[in-house]
């Protein structure tokens, strides 16, 4: 089973700068797991919800010629919870790209309020561990994505 923590990008500037947006729903298994009378979203998704929307950033800024893998968070914080009936929105800015990593900025917003920063850092694992074959399906640039991103790469190229 994949896990996919965004439901759209609302934003996509390649080479730069990418918005995605969760909604938090009731149906979601994961958040009664947490606290079971208070069900919340936990951090380490909304994490990876940001990864999600930088990583695809990056390997777009590459133009998905490498894997990209989330190497290091440089920092998570949040200032409150997130429950259902919530909107998230994940801006993500690239800081850096080179051919073996990138860096990203990004602010967490909870119903169009900021209330999150979870600064990331990218391998490419293609340019880092030279040789060694990794299957496709273990990254984040399937088809399932391709779609969501599609209309803003035509709108630039045309």
């Amino acid at each position: 089973m994949r896990w996919i923590w965004i439901d759209r990008f609302i934003e996509f500037v390649p080479g730069k700068r990418a918005v995605a947006v969760k909604n938090i729903s009731l149906a979601e298994e994961h958040l009664h797991d947490h606290w079971e009378a208070y069900p919340v979203m936990p951090a380490s998704l909304m994490i990876e919800g940001m990864a999600q929307t930088a990583g695809i950033l990056v390997g777009q800024a590459r133009d998905f010629k490498e894997k990209v893998i989330l190497a290091k968070i440089t920092r998570a914080e949040f200032d409150d919870v997130a429950v259902p009936g919530d909107q998230l929105s994940y801006d993500a800015t690239i800081e850096n790209v080179a051919p073996e990593a990138a860096s990203t900025k990004g602010i967490v917003l909870k119903n169009g309020q900021p209330f999150g920063r979870v600064d990331l850092m990218f391998s490419h694992i293609d340019n880092n561990l030279g040789g060694l074959k990794f299957p496709e399906e273990n990254f984040v640039f399937t088809g399932q994505f391709e779609r969501l991103v599609a209309p803003f790469l035509e709108q630039a190229s045309g």
